[in-house]
């Protein structure tokens, strides 16, 4: 079981405020500063309400392809103009002319992932090779993300289709470079199997996920906790640790600070 709080909405199935988390030192994750989430096209007027005016959400950045945004549309937050809407996608395809068919490959896909480091390809453990080569690929879309994350004036949503993958690879990075111990990062990202069958159950019933998915057995979508593992252990031995990897693209020391700050009680 995760340490973080769900937050029950009617219309996701798959949202958690991070704050409460521990830090290494005795501190916490501030409640209201980082949320994550499976997809938001279902919220309703109650939830809305929720998000905006009891969480306090201004930003919402949105890990979904381009093709994923263009067959699912807009979400209400962005529609009605209530939070900030970044997106940022994290499949390297986006940054090119894809066809129809390409377009539709999705996270959990064999297909797709990237050129993970050859210490990953060479594991046995597929998720971990595919976040990795979201890091890869789209250094940019991940730095965006935590960009927001640390600026944001209010709580930031983290969200993609389910909830768990490319959420969990931003917000991994997030509260590893906050100071949240690796057992408890490991632990929140693996919360997401308490509530899969209603993750899976909902995507089914959208357009852009539906056929990907009829014959997708649900043990495939549970996340275990090796994948969390490997990738904390690849930014350790790689660049030293999340934090790491963040100056390692380009950020400085006063960004990484940032975040940190921005997430801490």
């Amino acid at each position: 079981m995760s340490t973080a709080g769900w937050v029950d909405l009617d219309g996701v199935a798959n949202m958690r405020d991070l704050g409460g988390l521990p830090t290494t030192d005795g501190g916490r994750i501030a409640r209201h500063r980082l949320l994550r989430s499976d997809n938001l096209q279902d919220l309703t007027d109650r939830d809305i309400s929720h998000l905006v005016d009891e969480v306090g959400v201004t930003d919402v950045v949105d890990l979904r392809s381009d093709v994923e945004l263009r067959i699912e549309g807009p979400g209400p937050l962005q529609v009605r103009g209530l939070a900030r809407h970044h997106h940022h996608s994290l499949f390297r395809d986006d940054l090119y002319t894809v066809t129809a068919e390409d377009s539709l490959v999705l996270p959990w896909s064999t297909k797709v992932g990237g050129d993970a480091p050859p210490e990953v390809k060479r594991d046995d453990d597929h998720w971990a090779s595919h976040y990795l080569g979201y890091l890869a690929d789209r250094p940019d879309s991940v730095l965006a993300a935590l960009e927001v994350v640390a600026g944001s004036a209010g709580a930031t949503i983290v969200h993609c289709a389910a909830g768990k993958d490319r959420t969990g690879t931003v917000t991994g990075i997030a509260l590893s470079v906050a100071g949240v111990a690796d057992e408890d990062v490991v632990a929140d990202y693996v919360a997401s199997a308490e509530r899969v069958e209603r993750v899976v159950a909902r995507l089914r019933a959208r357009p852009a996920y539906s056929d990907a998915l009829r014959d997708q057995p649900m043990e495939h979508q549970v996340p275990k906790p090796l994948t969390m593992v490997r990738i904390l252990t690849v930014l350790r031995e790689q660049h030293g640790g999340a934090s790491g990897w963040l100056r390692d693209h380009g950020w400085a020391e006063s960004d990484v600070h940032a975040l940190r700050a921005r997430l801490r009680a």
